[in-house]
């Protein structure tokens, strides 16, 4: 179970900055194509400014739930190598178990969002605005399946390899 879990998590992870990476090549394409428009054309396109602000809600959203996998994210790592191995693991555990529920509660948070937004069209681009929250449950889940790799990791003593692209 733990290793067919944790290639799954791999999968995701790999996936998950797979699509980062390219919502940060159309980041670069969307504002290298406004400031192309507004000073060689002296025509501005509009919809480059709402497409690359939706981008960056995506690109964070995975990058971070990958941060969580590779255990990137901030810590308190020198208060925690303090303690002794048995509270070591303790608090590691409980930081995981924290991490989990702030996931649970992004996802559900962003799923309450997009019911709300879904009818609601964006200015401009005429999509959903729900696609806004998206993100929120995309990478809550995301974070919530590491967390739960990090768990399993710590309790069978072994660590989490980065997933690397």
């Amino acid at each position: 179970m733990s290793a067919a879990y944790t290639a799954f998590c791999a999968f995701l992870a790999r996936w998950a900055l797979r699509g980062a990476a390219l919502g940060l090549v159309g980041l670069v394409v969307c504002v290298q194509w406004q400031v192309t428009g507004r000073y060689l054309l002296n025509d501005t396109p509009v919809w480059t400014e709402p497409v690359a602000l939706m981008l960056v809600l995506y690109i964070t959203a995975l990058a971070v739930a990958v941060g969580v996998r590779d255990a990137g994210h901030l810590g308190l790592e020198s208060f925690v190598a303090l303690l002794p191995p048995a509270a070591q693991r303790g608090a590691e555990a409980l930081i995981q178990l924290f991490v989990g529920l702030f996931a649970v509660l992004m996802a559900l948070g962003g799923w309450e969002w997009m019911q709300l937004k879904w009818s609601e069209p964006k200015p401009i681009l005429g999509v959903p605005e729900a696609l806004d929250y998206l993100p929120l449950l995309i990478g809550g889940i995301l974070i919530l399946l590491f967390c739960i790799e990090q768990l399993i990791a710590l309790w069978r003593g072994e660590n989490v390899e980065p997933a690397g692209v």
